[in-house]
This record gives C-alpha cells, sequence and structure tokens, in this order.
C-alpha cells in the first residue's frame, strides 16, 4: 500500500470511529448527550481547549462516564505531568489534522479549517484520557458550576452582537427573510442559563444568513439541510454556552430531528465533523465580532 493510500485508510478509520462513538451515545439516549456539561474540555498539557467535532466527542464520554473534570491528556501527557493511567481504562479518540505539503507541525482540534479545507490535511486520530482515569492528575475537585458572573457575560456577549432580538410569545425562531429573533420572555425559561442557551440557538442561525456566513447546507446534505442546521444551531450553543461556563441542557423539541441525524451520520461519517465544523466557525465569528467578551473576568 502507498504511503497516501495508508493516510486515506487510517483517515477513513478515524472518522468512522470518531462517527460510532457519537452515534451510539444518540441512538442509546435519543437526544444530544450533554445535559451536565458546563465547560469546554481542555488539554491537560497546554491548557487549550479542543474544538469541533473534538468537543462533541469527549463530550460523550463525559456524559457517559460522569466525569466532572473537563481536562484530556494522551498517554504521554499523563506522564510527562506524573500521572498514570488506571489500569483497565479506556481511551477517548480525538482528531487532529496533519498538512500533506509537507508541514510537519500539527493542525491541532481546528476542524473548522481542516474539514473545510480537507482535500490538504489528513486526519490523525489520537487517544486521550480524563484526569479521571489517572492516578496523580492533580484535579482532586470538580470544576466549579458556573457563576452568575459567567452568565452575566454570556448575556453581554449576546446583547453585543448587535442581533433583533424580539421578544414574543410561543416558540423562538429566527425569521430569515425579516433577519430578527422571536425569543420569550424570561418568565417562560427555567432559569438564565435555559434562556441564554436557546438565544445562543438562534444566533447560531442567525450568522448563517447570507450577509455574515452565508452557511447553506443544502449542497452536501440536500433533503436533510434544514435538520443539519437544527443540529450545527445545537451545536453553535453548546459551544457558546460552555465558553461561559453555563450549563446548557439540549433542546426538547429535537427529538424529532434525531432519526434524521441518525440516517446522515451513519450515511456520511463526516457529516459529524462537517456540523461541528459549521458550529465552531459560527462561534468563532460571534466571539470575534463581540472583541473578546467571553474572556475571563
Amino acid at each position: 500500500m502507498t504511503e497516501s493510500g495508508a493516510q486515506t485508510e487510517q483517515a477513513t478509520d478515524v472518522y468512522a470511529r470518531v462517527t460510532r462513538h457519537i452515534v451510539d451515545e444518540l441512538e442509546r439516549q435519543g437526544r444530544l448527550p450533554w445535559g451536565s456539561i458546563s465547560a469546554l474540555p481542555v488539554n491537560a498539557a497546554t491548557g487549550k481547549p479542543y474544538r469541533g467535532v473534538n468537543v462533541l466527542a469527549l463530550w460523550v464520554t463525559a456524559a457517559r462516564a460522569g466525569y466532572q473534570s473537563p481536562r484530556w491528556g494522551t498517554l504521554r501527557q499523563w506522564n510527562e505531568q506524573g500521572g498514570r493511567i488506571r489500569k483497565g481504562e479506556k481511551s477517548t479518540t480525538v482528531v487532529f489534522w496533519k498538512h500533506l505539503g509537507g508541514d510537519e507541525g500539527e493542525r491541532g482540534e481546528d476542524s473548522a479549517d481542516a474539514e473545510e479545507s480537507r482535500p490538504r490535511f489528513v486526519a490523525r486520530g489520537y487517544p486521550v484520557f480524563n484526569a479521571a482515569q489517572v492516578e496523580g492528575s492533580g484535579e482532586e475537585l470538580p470544576p466549579e458550576e458556573y457563576s452568575s458572573d459567567g452568565l452575566g457575560r454570556a448575556e453581554a456577549f449576546a446583547s453585543s452582537l448587535g442581533a433583533d432580538v424580539r421578544t414574543g410569545d410561543g416558540t423562538p425562531f429566527y425569521d430569515k427573510r425579516g433577519d430578527y429573533i422571536r425569543l420569550p420572555g424570561p418568565e417562560h425559561f427555567r432559569d438564565g442559563a435555559a434562556r441564554f442557551a436557546v438565544l445562543a440557538h438562534e444566533l447560531t442561525h442567525w450568522t448563517g444568513a447570507a450577509s455574515r456566513l452565508a452557511r447553506d447546507l443544502s449542497g452536501r446534505f440536500g433533503s436533510e439541510a434544514y435538520a443539519m442546521e437544527e443540529l450545527v444551531a445545537e451545536l453553535g450553543a453548546a459551544f457558546l454556552s460552555a465558553t461561559f461556563g453555563v450549563t446548557a441542557e439540549p433542546r426538547s423539541d429535537h427529538a424529532r430531528y434525531v432519526g434524521s441525524w441518525l440516517e446522515v451520520l451513519k450515511r456520511d461519517t463526516r457529516a459529524v465533523f462537517a456540523a461541528a465544523s459549521k458550529a465552531q466557525a459560527a462561534a468563532d465569528w460571534m466571539l470575534a465580532k463581540t472583541h473578546g467578551l467571553a474572556a475571563a473576568a
């Protein structure tokens, strides 16, 4: 087998493995599986947040296993920090993209860039372990719950985007033709975190307008484009909520989309990578537009 053939085989295996991991949990729960997650997963060695589909893959494992720590690392990274993986612990695969043009540097977890330009990159899978699987990880206490400060920053971020958000009764939605968001008043939500999660979902839809990111999924997903746009919006909301440390429950009205999501993901092992890439791009665009309001106070 040629080197390029081996790379293609490895990349295909990585896409299939990560997709299977996500599909299994989606089938098991019948909904997106991160109801108790309030933080982005971070690399234990560098402190940098994981991105794109890696966030989703690590959240799936954390939700299933009940991990409270957001810190993940490879066997080598934990060993270098004096930690030791407990016997029998299973790893979770994350994906890095390596440039095919001779650049030896890793592209890292930035699926928002790599998946969009995938002919120039090859996917490489790496096994990582959560701090809860490591003896001597240096983390004995779970991370703190989101604070009112985090929620305040989240609300300031949303306000500073300049979207036309109108208060009204009924189901929240983004009106593409009128370019506005309708959101029920605060009294219709369990708490401020729940309200922000819904607003972040609609704001992710809002980024797809032609005057912003011009997101059009019909070319790739055809008749399932609407359902996949809902997946992008839900991932975007989850990424934004976790950026501010705000716990976001997946929307209950998305149960009707699960069948479509599963059908697409089973047919196309790159579909969830593409959806996560679009969601990451939307979150990045909004955070850049607000000039770092997501930074911790």
